[in-house]
């Protein structure tokens, strides 16, 4: 195969409703789409970097930059015979693992079309519906919170993780539990906390909770080994985990017993398989975040989704869910608690080019 054009595109999507965390309230997203062509196929994807360095140092500007100025003109007219060779021609490139993931995973989806056969199949899934769970951002009051529960649950999810932060944390998962018995539940600290939280964070263990996601900074691994040392609540790592090598120093410390595996975040589907692969030889679970992505990205994870290593809900919400319209045809669903892994090849979902035409901001076009 050979790119022989790639585009990128800016797009606004609104959400339904605003999502909040520790780090800050989100209102829309600044949604990168690329797509890439070459000998009669096409791949698609989305880089997932935030519009301000609040998860990573990544931005949507920082990601645009990289991708129009190096990315895309050192990979365009070069052939790659395996989407893991897609970035060669600029493997000097450091850092910035979601700008170089956009590239590589829309080869991914090429090389799926190549064979006929969908992207899942394609990175060895084995599943063709996986289990999902929801994400509830910080609300200001906890019947509004217990009202948002609700209705997540109505839906048929099957996990159902909340947003916390110091204040909003021990007293309002405890009251959580309480209403809502058995149901499976985590939270999520976006490194809301620091060891000197210890106590505080202890007194989780007693609500049963199913992990407590990246509590801590993202470069203390020794702090999430010592922390996890001092809890019962098994600890997932999720901003701290962005390579293979995050991974294996993280095993090696036993800084968590749970991953949450973005591949956006970690520079694509092959380091993604990768961190799999390893953490389901230390029989550590695994399973698959979001970063409120359109369907073009949700479609990416799905995929990655449905490896077997893959054993905890992901958070792998409905189209409907963030957003008034979607634009993939169809739309996800969940169905039982469950999302059907597009069979079709590639992604396995149309994208409807006149709604990301109608909504661009900006284009970039190499070839």
């Amino acid at each position: 195969m050979k790119v022989e054009r790639a585009v990128l595109r800016e797009l606004p999507l609104e959400l339904r409703e605003p999502f909040a965390a520790s780090h800050g309230v989100v209102r829309h997203r600044r949604v990168l789409l690329l797509t890439l062509r070459g000998e009669g196929l096409e791949g698609w994807s989305e880089c997932v970097a935030l519009a301000e360095p609040t998860y990573t140092y990544e931005t949507t500007d920082t990601a645009w930059r990289l991708l129009t100025e190096v990315l895309l003109p050192g990979v365009v007219g070069h052939p790659f015979a395996d989407p893991r060779a897609v970035l060669d021609p600029v493997d000097w490139v450091r850092g910035h693992p979601m700008a170089r993931a956009a590239v590589e995973m829309a080869a991914w989806d090429m090389a799926a079309r190549a064979d006929g056969v969908s992207l899942a199949s394609k990175l060895g899934g084995t599943r063709g519906a996986v289990p999902v769970g929801v994400s509830v951002g910080l609300e200001p009051t906890d019947q509004r919170l217990e009202d948002t529960i609700s209705r997540h649950l109505a839906d048929g999810y099957r996990r159902v993780k909340i947003k916390i932060s110091p204040g909003r944390d021990v007293e309002m998962l405890a009251r959580v539990r309480e209403k809502f018995g058995s149901v499976s539940l985590s939270a999520d600290a976006n490194s809301a906390y620091t060891l000197a939280d210890l106590p505080r964070l202890r007194e989780l263990d007693r609500i049963g909770l199913e992990m407590i996601e990246q509590p801590l900074a993202p470069d203390d691994l020794l702090g999430h080994a010592e922390l996890q040392r001092e809890i019962e609540t098994p600890v997932c790592l999720d901003e701290s985990v962005c390579s293979v090598t995050d991974a294996r120093l993280a095993l090696h410390l036993s800084a968590c017993l749970v991953l949450n595996l973005k591949p956006g975040r970690v520079g694509g589907h092959a380091a993604a398989r990768q961190i799999h692969d390893l953490m389901r030889a230390a029989d550590v679970p695994v399973w698959c975040g979001g970063m409120l992505e359109s369907g073009v990205g949700r479609a990416h994870n799905v995929a990655l989704a449905s490896l077997p290593g893959f054993t905890l809900p992901g958070d792998l919400s409905a189209s409907r869910r963030y957003w008034v319209r979607d634009i993939v045809d169809p739309e996800f669903e969940v169905v039982d608690g469950e999302m059907v892994v597009p069979a079709g090849p590639g992604i396995g979902v149309t994208v409807d080019a006149d709604r990301v035409a109608s909504l661009t901001v900006r284009e970039a076009v190499f070839g």
